[in-house]
């Protein structure tokens, strides 16, 4: 990691709290190979692990004492140990009439908690669902969904101060670790009953954060999704404002890890996208073209240019057609 890097990693100070101090004893988050670590330690069988891990992650048991797949003895003494489940869990809901729905999730400890005393652990987390309208059992406006989007966060707040975006305005509070990113995701399908392998639901880390300032929790996160929950990365795309040395990270990643990946351009040229977009005096576009040309794509597989159209600012018909250049210029299969 470059020294530039870590230091635009460092922004907000508080970000760095080691993973020990904020995680405690929580089992949710630590991968088959770590939960056969533990039971290891306390003298059980290797495969009480991957017991462990099956209710964790495959039957998303939320509470020590429900997984009775552990014999009472051994969550007695997890238990006593100081372990928990500890996975993110949904503070608040905020419904709107086409189904849409935005979570506060409470990343403490996955206990509810009231909004203002919960305020400085909770990240926001979308569903966007897609199907036909009509109305729930209290004759409300809901959608029987086919389909689904999940807007995930990486952190609490941001510290890359995009001008047209409300995360900015709370600078970086702190990093979230990779269990309280995939605790979101599994939280959400809970509420939904979402069953992985056949439901349509896909993931993209466009909520608060800049998921590339927190590259390794980030990754830990897919890999979890991937490894533990079954999740495909092709349903998984992550969206960057242009950290290059993030990107060319994310090159590096095998194929069976990596989600797709989506570039929030926003503006055509250098001289506006620093303008409403800060990191653009850092890493300006053809450094971001450049990185982004090293991805190795898989078939049929696109890079996104994301592109916020901001009344008088960067909707201009001349904005459009310099817009269609850059992209054709990028080499890649714009989408």
């Amino acid at each position: 990691m470059s020294e530039d890097f870590q230091q635009l990693v460092d922004l907000g100070g508080s970000g760095n709290d080691s993973r020990e101090q904020r995680a405690g004893r929580r089992l949710f988050g630590l991968e088959t190979a770590a939960l056969t670590a533990l039971m290891a330690e306390l003298k059980e069988p290797g495969w009480r692990g991957k017991q462990l891990a099956e209710a964790l992650y495959r039957q998303r048991v939320a509470e020590l004492d429900e997984i009775t797949t552990l014999p009472k003895a051994l969550r007695q003494r997890l238990t006593a140990e100081g372990w928990q489940v500890g996975r993110p869990g949904i503070a608040q809901v905020f419904q709107s009439t086409d189904g849409t729905e935005r979570y506060l999730i409470e990343c403490g400890g996955g206990a509810s908690l009231p909004s203002v005393a919960a305020a400085a652990e909770t990240v926001e987390t979308v569903w966007m669902p897609e199907g036909d309208e009509g109305e729930n059992d209290d004759g409300e406006a809901a959608t029987e969904w086919k389909r689904a989007t999940l807007c995930v966060s990486s952190q609490i707040g941001c510290a890359v101060n995009c001008q047209f975006c409300l995360t900015a305005r709370l600078g970086l509070q702190r990093n979230l670790m990779a269990g309280e990113i995939a605790g979101q995701v599994l939280a959400v399908f809970d509420r939904h009953a979402v069953e992985v392998g056949r439901d349509r639901v896909n993931l993209v880390f466009m909520g608060m954060g800049e998921p590339f300032l927190n590259y390794d929790n980030f990754m830990g996160a897919v890999r979890l999704l991937v490894e533990e929950v079954g999740l495909s990365p092709r349903r998984m795309t992550v969206s960057t404002s242009g950290i290059v040395p993030g990107i060319e990270r994310f090159a590096e990643e095998p194929a069976e890890y990596r989600p797709k990946l989506a570039i929030s351009l926003n503006a055509p040229n250098d001289a506006l996208r620093t303008e409403i977009m800060p990191v653009n005096g850092k890493w300006p576009i053809a450094a971001v073209i450049e990185a982004v040309s090293k991805v190795p794509l898989r078939p049929k597989e696109r890079i996104t240019f994301e592109y916020v159209l901001l009344g008088g600012v960067t909707d201009q018909p001349e904005q459009a057609r310099e817009l269609a250049r850059l992209v054709r210029r990028s080499n890649r299969p714009p989408r």
